[in-house]
């Protein structure tokens, strides 16, 4: 298994801040946010983590430099800004993938790690993890419909009253390497971007793909009131 951190966004909630320092970098204790997110990875089972960054964050390969990681890091640029598919895309690995938000925390436990070890237990189907939010945030989401603990169907951002469930995809994806090729052949959607989801989507037609609903908490440390939550979730478990 490795990792992909799509980290290469602009960090335009965080602005003016984040024209310096990406939010990436934003510390959690003494360390930034995207170092907690590689221990993750690595803890969870990664042997290699793919961040993908921009040439405009040079902070975030200087600070692997600094701090050597607890697993083998790489870095490739996205050359311009077409979605998350595309970014995952730009990692294209021949192995399963664990994508990891680079603005996403989850507290409660390792989510990674719970999903490695669900996949291991189905045969190494693909596991998303997932939240359950409000029906007034549900169109800010990729929402999926599950039978069991099978996701049958996942729509990105819909309207309320199309939603088929309160279920969110929440940041963290244990990809069978075949979405790859979904993605490398997957058209524009929502907002004019490759969406990872509608990849997926097209995936579970072929590949089992399971739904993970985090006992703990996303948090989306891309604006302020986000990272404050962040804060005070990991304030006295992270120490070092």
């Amino acid at each position: 298994m490795k990792a992909i951190i799509p980290a290469a966004g602009h960090g335009t909630r965080f602005s003016p801040y984040t024209k310096l320092v990406p939010k990436e970098l934003l510390p959690i204790g003494s360390r930034p946010a995207i170092d907690l997110i590689v221990r993750e990875a690595a803890e969870a089972g990664a042997d290699e983590i793919v961040i993908v960054t921009s040439r405009e964050k040079p902070l975030i390969e200087r600070w692997f430099e600094i701090e050597p990681p607890p697993a083998k890091v790489r870095f490739v640029h996205q050359e311009e800004q077409r979605g998350l598919g595309h970014a995952v895309l730009q990692a294209r690995l021949d192995d399963t993938a664990l994508v990891l938000l680079g603005d996403a925390l989850v507290s409660g436990g390792n989510a990674s790690k719970a999903m490695a070890e669900l996949s291991a237990a189905n045969g190494g189907a693909s596991v998303i993890g997932l939240e359950e939010v409000p029906s007034e945030k549900v169109s800010r989401y990729g929402i999926v419909k599950l039978d069991g603990t099978r996701i049958v169907d996942m729509v990105e951002k819909p309207k309320v009253e199309e939603a088929p469930s309160r279920l969110a995809v929440a940041g963290r994806y244990l990809l069978d390497p075949a979405i790859f090729g979904y993605l490398a052949d997957q058209g524009a959607g929502v907002g004019g971007e490759i969406q990872l989801t509608d990849a997926i989507r097209r995936m579970l037609a072929e590949k089992p793909v399971l739904g993970y609903v985090y006992p703990g908490r996303r948090h989306d440390i891309g604006n302020p009131a986000g990272y404050f939550k962040a804060l005070e979730a990991f304030n006295g478990i992270r120490k070092d």
